[in-house]
C-alpha cells in the first residue's frame, strides 16, 4: 500500500512497510531412548526464550513482518507480507539461532503498511487519516485522538479535502515507539463520544478471541478479532512501533486512526497498519487507546 508523508520530526524517512520479524528454523530436537510407549514430547519454551527470539526478530530488520508471542502455542508468531522473500526467513532463523524453532511462520497477501493516505476524512497538508475517538480533559477541553504516524509532522487539521475548514491542531504525538497522538479542537464542529452510532463509555485492552469493529474513512466499519497482544511491527526506516492488538480486521489505506471498540460501547485501540484489503482480508494492527488516554491524561465520553 502506498502512503503520503512529510518529513518526520525525528528526521527518519517513512518507508511503506510494517517490518515483523518471522523464523522458520528448526531447533535441534533432543535425543530420546526409544521406548514401546515413548511419545515425542513437543518442545517448551521459557517465557525468558520467547522474549529472546523477539529480540532477535527485531534485530534482524526485515521489512514485511510483525510478531508477537502466542501464549497458546507457546511460540512466536511471525507474519510475513509479499515482500520478504526466503533468504530473508532465512536470516530471521539465523539470527534467532538454536531457539529458532519457537517461531511459527504465517504469510499475509499483500504489503504491511502505514495506512494512511491522501483523500478525505481529516485532513494534514498533504495526506489524510481517520478520526479514532473523541475525547474530554478533567478541565472540559476537547480533543480527538489518532494514529501517531498521522499527527507526526502535522500542525493544522481540516474536515474537507480543500482544506478550508480548520477543526483543530495537533496537540502531541508519540510515533515510532508508539503510535497515538492528540489534536485540540478549535473549529466549530459536532463532537459526539460515538463510533458509528455505537456510544463509547469506556477504554479496556480487549483479550485474545474478543470480536472487535474497525471504522475508517476509506472503507467503513468491518469487524474480526483479536489474534494476539503486545505484538511489534517494524515499518522500515527505523520506524518500529511494539505492543500493537494485532487482529484480523481488514483495512486500507486512509484507514489509519480510525477507532477500533466492541458493540458495548467499549474502546481497544486506534489504526496502526496492515496488510491486504477489504476484498481478500488481511491483517491489521492497532495500539492500545488506554496507553494514549493515560499518555494525555484524557478519557471517553
Amino acid at each position: 500500500m502506498r502512503i503520503k508523508r512529510t518529513t518526520p520530526r525525528s528526521g527518519i524517512s517513512r518507508r511503506t512497510r510494517l517490518i515483523a520479524v518471522a523464523t522458520g528454523f528448526v531447533a535441534a530436537a533432543a535425543i530420546v531412548v526409544p521406548s514401546a510407549n515413548a511419545a515425542e514430547t513437543p518442545t517448551t519454551f521459557s517465557s525468558a526464550e520467547l522474549k529472546s527470539v523477539s529480540g532477535s526478530v527485531l534485530e534482524a530488520d526485515v521489512p514485511g513482518t510483525a510478531w508477537a508471542v502466542d501464549s497458546k502455542t507457546n511460540r512466536v508468531l511471525l507474519t510475513v507480507d509479499s515482500t520478504v522473500s526466503q533468504a530473508e526467513i532465512n536470516k530471521i532463523k539465523q539470527q534467532a539461532g538454536d531457539d529458532a524453532a519457537a517461531i511459527t511462520v504465517k504469510r499475509t497477501p499483500g504489503k504491511i503498511s502505514k495506512l494512511i493516505q491522501g483523500g478525505d476524512a481529516i485532513y494534514a497538508s498533504s495526506w489524510r487519516c481517520s478520526l479514532g475517538f473523541n475525547v474530554r480533559s478533567s478541565s472540559g477541553a476537547e480533543y480527538f485522538l489518532t494514529a501517531g504516524h498521522c499527527t507526526d509532522g502535522a500542525g493544522t487539521w481540516y474536515s474537507n479535502s480543500g482544506r478550508t475548514s480548520v477543526i483543530g491542531s495537533t496537540a502531541g504525538s508519540s510515533f515510532p515507539g508508539n503510535d497515538y497522538g492528540i489534536v485540540r479542537y478549535t473549529g466549530s464542529v459536532s463532537r459526539p463520544g460515538t463510533a458509528n452510532g455505537v456510544d463509547i463509555t469506556r477504554a479496556a485492552t480487549p483479550s485474545v478471541g474478543t470480536t472487535v469493529i474497525r471504522d475508517g474513512s476509506t472503507t467503513g466499519t468491518h469487524s474480526g478479532r483479536v489474534t494476539a497482544l503486545n505484538a511489534t511491527v517494524n515499518y522500515g526506516g527505523g520506524d518500529v512501533v511494539g505492543g500493537l492488538i494485532q487482529t484480523t480486521v481488514c483495512a486500507e489505506p486512509g484507514d489509519s486512526g480510525g477507532a477500533l471498540y466492541g458493540s458495548n460501547g467499549t474502546a481497544y485501540g486506534l489504526t496502526s497498519g496492515g496488510s491486504g484489503n477489504c476484498s481478500s482480508g488481511g491483517t491489521t494492527f492497532f495500539q492500545p487507546v488506554t496507553e494514549a488516554l493515560s499518555a494525555y491524561g484524557v478519557s471517553v465520553y
